[in-house]
């Protein structure tokens, strides 16, 4: 399984000491990293054209010094505005003598009027909110017409959580090095960046892996890796046996969704536990889909042959739901939690994460909240729900409950409780639709009881999602995303 791994700020410095280490010197990755950005930068200027480079006063603005070194000697019209002199002692002091041409303050700086405005200020490990001049530029910068080219990130975006540090202006193009960083694809940088071109420096290619990054970009082969193919001499129950807990007629739609899309994404058998009033509209709507009475909900769950449980599109908020909560967790089962489940703990994280250590079903649960659903489940747990990061929020969710986290949105983030993250940026905004989350909720289930791991099934049935709401764009509704998930399984799978 091959995965585009994303590098932190603190990875991105351990990168360049491993390439130190292999004998590229720093200053050798700044060269190779501000000639990257003039290449980039000569795709978009006319012959000639004229570019401000503004550069600060650490290595991002050496990247800035080399580029705009580079540009000048190849004929275009340079000018380079400065945040001050370099740090002493640093790389960026080292490389700023090299340039020889125009340079103003960063004050007397004025970006219309240029075809196009390298922003190389400020790199992915701002830790401090812009102010001062950097600011007052930036905020310039974002309400001219200039297009711009930001080094690394725009300067303003943290490259770890993608906020906003006071100010940023949107980029057409970000050049960064060797990998991206999690910033690049967690809003709002995520709309900030532009297009993102990834170029290689000289860090070694096996950087990830012996610094052990744990964030990666979601991809298909997390889909393909929570698949299963059954076999020639198979059957249903070979491939499990997805159990969901429905509410009252109101809401029966939510786990009807949530079933017909655990049965296209493979499950053998799904069923759906109804009370009494919601039977009839169940059975009328449904035909592959199984139909039982919950209040028959524990001896359903004796059968070992149900492996996978959905608790929570429509299924009523409350001590009732709470209860079939804690009979449906085990450490033999994995359960999926969603929508009125969570909201059945709110303020009460603490409540859930002891029923999950209780019932011995630790890394086996997968939850699947909304933004709003997160913050109402850890009201309690502040050093939770207070987290900035979206993506440090999902994993300290994670290991708090002990389950895996689905963050829903438009940079959805999955994290399990060993720390490893993936961000899913295969989505479409026509997904923001009624019933689209029970779809989501119901392929994960779908491919848990298949045997595949939480992790890999929350991330998998995200990309699937994703690629639903690519293919099926303007027009989409909810029932349409299980429809069309033969088509996006065949073309994975051959």
């Amino acid at each position: 399984m091959t995965l585009l791994p994303l590098f932190s700020n603190a990875d991105a410095s351990a990168a360049d000491r491993l390439a130190a280490e292999a004998g590229v010197p720093t200053l050798r990755l700044m060269e190779n990293a501000g000639r990257l950005v003039a290449e980039a930068a000569q795709g978009l200027l006319p012959a000639g054209g004229t570019v401000l480079v503004v550069c600060g006063p650490g290595n991002n603005g050496g990247d800035g010094y080399v580029a705009a070194r580079v540009l000048l000697g190849r004929g275009y019209h340079v000018m380079l505005a400065a945040l001050g002199l370099p740090r002493v002692g640093s790389d960026a002091a080292a490389m700023a003598p090299s340039w020889l041409g125009k340079t103003v303050l960063l004050d007397d700086a004025d970006p219309d009027g240029f075809d196009l405005v390298i922003d190389a200020l400020f790199g992915a490990g701002l830790g401090r909110d812009l102010d001062g001049a950097a600011r007052a530029f930036i905020e310039r910068l974002a309400a001219s017409d200039v297009p711009v080219l930001a080094v690394d990130v725009p300067s303003g975006v943290d490259g770890d959580s993608g906020q906003v540090r006071g100010a940023a202006a949107p980029a057409t193009l970000t050049v960064t090095f060797h990998a991206p960083k999690p910033g690049h694809y967690l809003e709002p940088g995520a709309s900030l960046c532009g297009e993102l071109l990834v170029g290689a420096i000289g860090i070694p290619d096996d950087a990830a892996s012996i610094i052990g990054v744990k964030t990666f970009l979601n991809g298909p082969d997390m889909a393909w890796a929570a698949l299963r193919l059954p076999e020639t001499t198979g059957h249903k129950y070979a491939r499990g046996h997805a159990l969901i807990l429905s509410g009252g007629v109101e809401g029966a739609g939510a786990a009807r969704l949530g079933a017909r899309a655990a049965l296209r994404v493979g499950a053998g058998l799904v069923t759906i536990a109804a009370p009494e009033e919601a039977l009839l509209a169940h059975s009328a709507a449904l035909d592959a889909v199984m139909v039982r009475r919950a209040d028959h909900w524990a001896a359903l769950l004796a059968d070992p042959r149900k492996n996978a449980v959905l608790l929570g599109p429509g299924g009523g908020i409350g001590a009732a739901m709470r209860a079939a909560i804690h009979t449906a967790l085990g450490p033999q089962r994995d359960v999926v939690l969603d929508a009125d489940a969570l909201t059945s703990f709110a303020g009460e994280a603490s409540a859930l994460k002891g029923m999950i250590a209780a019932a011995q079903a630790q890394g086996r649960v997968v939850i699947t909240p909304h933004e709003g659903e997160f913050q109402r489940l850890f009201s309690g747990e502040e050093a939770v729900a207070r987290v900035e990061s979206k993506l440090e929020r999902a994993r300290q969710a994670a290991a708090f409950l002990n389950a895996v986290v689905l963050l829903k949105g438009a940079d959805t983030v999955v994290a399990a409780p060993d720390g490893r993250a993936v961000i899913n940026a295969h989505a479409s905004p026509w997904l923001a639709t009624a019933g689209s989350g029970d779809v989501l909720a119901g392929l994960i289930a779908g491919l848990l009881a298949q045997g595949a791991e939480p992790f890999e099934a929350a991330s998998g049935a995200a990309w699937l999602h994703g690629e639903a709401g690519i293919r099926l764009g303007p027009g989409l509704i909810s029932e349409d995303i299980p429809a069309i998930l033969p088509e996006i399984l065949n073309a994975l799978l051959t």
